[in-house]
């Protein structure tokens, strides 16, 4: 009986033991998993939540600096080089017209077939009528006295000189009367390249270590604003901008105000292109010159024309200086061209210099003009 007992209570706690040891290995389990999972969930959250590692990026040596690289800023071309090139280029395109003076002028006799024909070379050069008269009568003289052999290539280099008019200011004046922050306003119809050229000037400035803002005023086309920005995204130069159809006035406003708190040498603000037989686009210049005045008076006018253009080019100029006071003129597509003409005409209708020819779409092809190697390029020297 005893024994018995003894063998059923070994048996109860065996299977306790048993039992025991079961459920705390499924508890271990238990935790052990839970434990896992929270782990898994914190280390996907660590994943999910850190920020995004830098970029590396390799300096010239090799190395890994883990800065993202600075955009990289153009350094535009020196006068001095583009002076050079502005002969090289306009030598190709205008020696036709000087190649056609001079073998009229060598002729044995200089008969009135031969002045006629040298007035219709003149004429179609876009010279003007006025100009072409007065160069003709001065050139019959000079050519009566003193013309032969080499002295017709400097007789009429001289004259063609004197007609260009070296004597004009061609200065860019990119500072106000006080010393202080310049502002330049530059107009022009749409297709002479206005916003371009507005792009090239300030190209040109930097290259003079001039400090610049570019103001976006032609808000009625946004590729304008567009096209502005990106040049002055390449050569580090801050744009002042609008939105799509807002008051350019507004634009140029803020353009001039952000220059002066910058403490920088220039502003150059860029307007819409105008159709000069639209009236309230013409007023609406008025009104951007007006705004900019309650500021900094301007500095600079600069019309920009398309030399191919012609008499065409006269009548905008007309009507544009009636709007606000042009004090110089940027001739674009100068290059493509042999009716150089065009330079003495607008001078003479306006009673201004041209002060920057454009010589090609590259973005360092404007140039100040240099009398002297625009009549040498038209005589193909």
């Amino acid at each position: 009986m005893n024994s018995a007992m003894d063998y059923i209570v070994a048996v109860v706690i065996v299977a306790v033991l048993v039992l025991g040891g079961l459920g705390a290995a499924l508890v271990g389990g238990t935790r052990r998993g839970a434990a896992q999972r929270r782990a898994e969930a914190e280390r996907r959250r660590a994943v999910t939540t850190a920020p995004p590692a830098e970029e590396e990026v390799r300096a010239p040596g090799g190395e890994v600096t883990g800065q993202p690289a600075a955009p990289e800023i153009e350094r535009p071309e020196s006068r001095a080089g583009r002076l050079v090139r502005l002969r090289q280029r306009l030598a190709g395109s205008q020696s036709g017209l000087g190649r056609g003076l001079l073998a009229l002028l060598s002729r044995d006799k200089l008969d009135e077939d031969a002045w006629e024909s040298i007035e219709d070379t003149l004429l179609t050069a876009d010279i003007g009528v006025a100009p072409t008269q007065e160069l003709v009568d001065k050139l019959r003289t000079r050519m009566r006295v003193e013309g032969s052999g080499q002295e017709v290539r400097s007789i009429l280099r001289e004259e063609l000189l004197a007609l260009v008019d070296p004597a004009m200011d061609r200065t860019l004046r990119t500072s106000g009367p006080d010393g202080a922050a310049g502002v330049v306003l530059v107009v022009g119809v749409n297709g002479a390249g206005k916003t371009t050229s507005v792009g090239k000037i300030a190209r040109m400035l930097v290259a003079d270590d001039t400090s610049v803002v570019l103001g976006a005023a032609d808000t009625f086309r946004a590729a304008a604003t567009e096209q502005l920005q990106t040049w002055g995204e390449r050569v580090g130069v801050e744009v002042v901008t609008g939105p799509e159809g807002s008051d350019p006035a507004s634009v140029a406003f803020e353009a001039v105000r952000a220059g002066m708190e910058r403490g920088s040498d220039v502003v150059l603000v860029d307007t819409a292109g105008r159709l000069q037989n639209k009236q309230g686009l013409m007023d609406e210049l008025g009104k951007v010159k007006r705004v900019i005045e309650r500021q900094r008076p301007l500095s600079e006018v600069l019309l920009v024309l398309d030399a191919t253009t012609g008499q065409n080019g006269l009548v905008q100029a007309r009507v544009f200086s009636e709007v606000v006071e042009v004090t110089g003129i940027v001739l674009t597509k100068l290059d493509g061209s042999a009716k150089g003409g065009i330079v003495v005409a607008v001078q003479r209708e306006l009673g201004v210099p041209v002060k920057l020819v454009g010589l090609g779409e590259g973005a360092d092809d404007l140039a100040p003009f240099d009398p002297e190697a625009f009549v040498d390029a038209v005589l193909g020297g």
